[in-house]
């Protein structure tokens, strides 16, 4: 029995796509969004239009839950710690994948790092990459990096959550599959100031090209493979959400480029992690101007105007 922690819209979708190939069980925080689901067989809310197929179970309790079970944690980062505190008594000793994207505002920290040191019984690993919920709902393919640092427990973990439409595939590089799926959220906010400023698609190429090169900087000086970041974790999530509309950065981004007020309701984990980023570069010398900018821009430190003259007025160097 595979347990997805989060009612949201991708927790959803993965059920739905993990449904498939047996019984999946949707744990909500909210007891009347969890009634609601069961009663209409939909997630209304987050999901709306996408039925729920017969395998899947959807509660508000963790009753059943074991340390046998699989539990993918899609659990926004900033909730995440709060999340395990909570119920630390049923998931210790359980195998744990986090579904979450971003770095953590108060520590500096990943997923992966939180379950550690929440629940450092527990085994830990990260499924991330190019994915949107409503195209998982839908069965749509995909493929996927499952990071865990104990080979032969994402192996297993590998062949569990595979599905007809999303392939895994495995590392061990738990910080490179932590950082480029983190990462590339703040670049998504980049590229939708870009756009709903009207600056043009060729900024937001230049923009992917140069955010790329400092996701590798960061990465590779915190311990990661320069591979990992050019994989589906990395790169392949950077394509992703720095182009379309259905990602929730690009569209806090294109707020500011427009001068809107986003919907605070909308979780937007690049807005934290521009600033935790921002911070760990600071403390390790890191050059990341294109993050300094955007940090500033979400912190209403700078207009639009003002970041793009930073970044244009850069002194001239070697690619």
């Amino acid at each position: 029995m595979i347990f997805i922690m989060g009612a949201g819209a991708f927790g959803t979708a993965l059920a739905i796509s993990l449904a498939q190939d047996g019984n999946v069980t949707i744990w909500a925080r909210d007891a009347l969004h969890a009634e609601d689901m069961g009663r209409h067989r939909e997630n209304r809310k987050r999901l709306p239009g996408v039925p729920l197929p017969d395998q899947i179970e959807v509660t508000s309790d963790l009753h059943r839950l074991s340390p046998a079970n699989t539990v993918l944690l899609a659990i926004p980062t900033q909730k995440l710690r709060a999340a395990l505190h909570t119920h630390a008594s049923k998931l210790a000793g359980a195998t744990l994948v986090a579904c979450c994207k971003g770095i953590e505002l108060s520590t500096g920290k990943g997923p992966v790092q939180i379950i550690n040191e929440v629940l450092p019984n527990a085994k830990a690993a990260i499924l991330t990459g190019p994915s949107f919920a409503d195209d998982i709902a839908r069965n749509l393919p995909t493929a996927l990096t499952l990071a865990c640092a104990d080979d032969a427990i994402g192996e297993a973990l590998q062949q569990e959550l595979t599905t007809p439409n999303l392939r895994l595939y495995r590392t061990t590089d738990v910080i490179g599959a932590e950082l480029g799926s983190a990462l590339k959220n703040v670049m998504a906010v980049g590229c939708g100031t870009v756009i709903g400023a009207g600056l043009g698609e060729s900024a937001r190429a230049a923009l992917v090209t140069r955010g790329f090169a400092e996701m590798g900087r960061m990465a590779t000086a915190l311990g990661a493979s320069a591979e990992t970041l050019s994989g589906l974790s990395g790169f392949g999530d950077l394509v992703l959400t720095c182009g379309s509309q259905q990602s929730r950065n690009f569209r806090y981004g294109f707020s500011i480029g427009q001068g809107e007020v986003f919907d605070s309701a909308v979780t937007v984990e690049g807005a934290a992690t521009a600033r935790a980023v921002r911070d760990i570069a600071h403390a390790q010398s890191l050059d990341m101007p294109i993050t300094n900018v955007i940090a500033s821009l979400i912190d209403q430190e700078l207009r639009v105007d003002q970041a793009m003259d930073m970044l244009l007025s850069r002194p001239l160097k070697e690619e």
